[in-house]
């Protein structure tokens, strides 16, 4: 790797990009995996996971020098150092069901700091990637910046939920916003799939989108696209988004405020940070 650690960036980026190339075919081949390994309620694994993991976190820890921290092995902790933050499925429950909205999630991270994104579409054929500083490549081609736009001409992505469930961010609250949202929006989406959600917002086939998870491997390659994109990204309670967020507000210019507006006067955001 060069010393200057701005200048490898590109380097570094080249090498995730083509390890996740490698491990497309095998992506698209285990579409519809059943579930193998139950995490918890409504959460599960494939086997499939467990192996794209392996492969891909050996692939870079082995051309690169820097550890792996995925979804379903763990890894180092990523408030400080260096390290790659890897979700070998993101959106589990559409791959395992054969749906085509699901990915590769890969950022890197520095001191906290995701200074490269990869969101890898297999199935969709797309591929989004980007250093720090921008611009946001599909496919290998710079997307132009994001230019101000407004809520009600926006599509939004909406995270998933269960008005019944509890949590750190209760369904009850996300159910809260959907009405409101409805009104200044011309359309909500959900995708079922974090990764998709922030891609397409840093293409700007979103407006923006709400995330209510905290996982890392789940939010730090799209954060990197967003911001890489000119993107707005915080937690929904406004706060500068960092590693340990629970949540995600990413949107375009504009768009970005009268969300943030429009959560705060439905109540308060949870504003509550996950070590």
């Amino acid at each position: 790797m060069a010393a200057n650690p701005i200048a490898e960036l590109p380097e570094l980026l080249a090498i995730a990009s083509e390890i996740l190339d490698n491990a497309s075919a095998r992506f698209v081949e285990g579409l519809g995996a059943p579930s193998a390994v139950t995490k918890g309620r409504n959460d599960f694994a494939t086997e499939l996971d467990l192996e794209l993991e392996r492969t891909v976190s050996d692939g870079l820890a082995r051309r690169t020098g820097i550890e792996v921290h995925g979804e379903e092995f763990g890894g180092p902790q990523l408030t400080s150092g260096t390290a790659w933050v890897l979700d070998p499925i993101d959106g589990t429950f559409n791959y395992s069901s054969g749906h085509p909205l699901s990915g590769m999630l890969l950022a890197l991270v520095r001191d906290g700091e995701p200074v490269l994104g990869l969101t890898w579409l297999p199935i969709l054929g797309q591929r989004y990637a980007a250093v720090r500083g921008g611009p946001v490549l599909l496919n290998g081609k710079p997307l132009a910046p994001l230019p101000p736009a407004k809520l009600a001409d926006s599509m939004i992505g909406f995270g998933a939920f269960n008005v019944d469930s509890d949590g750190r961010i209760p369904g009850r609250f996300r159910f809260d916003l959907l009405g409101p949202l409805s009104r200044l929006s011309s359309r909500v989406r959900m995708h079922g799939s974090t990764g998709i959600d922030l891609a397409f917002t840093a293409a700007g086939v979103l407006g923006g989108a709400i995330v209510f998870g905290h996982h890392p491997w789940d939010n730090a390659a799209g954060v990197a696209l967003v911001r890489a994109a000119g993107g707005v990204v915080t937690d929904l309670a406004g706060e500068p988004w960092t590693i340990t967020s629970g949540s995600v507000l990413a949107a375009a210019p504009g768009v970005h405020e009268e969300l943030l507006e429009m959560i705060c006067t439905v109540a308060d955001p949870p504003t509550a940070e996950e070590g």
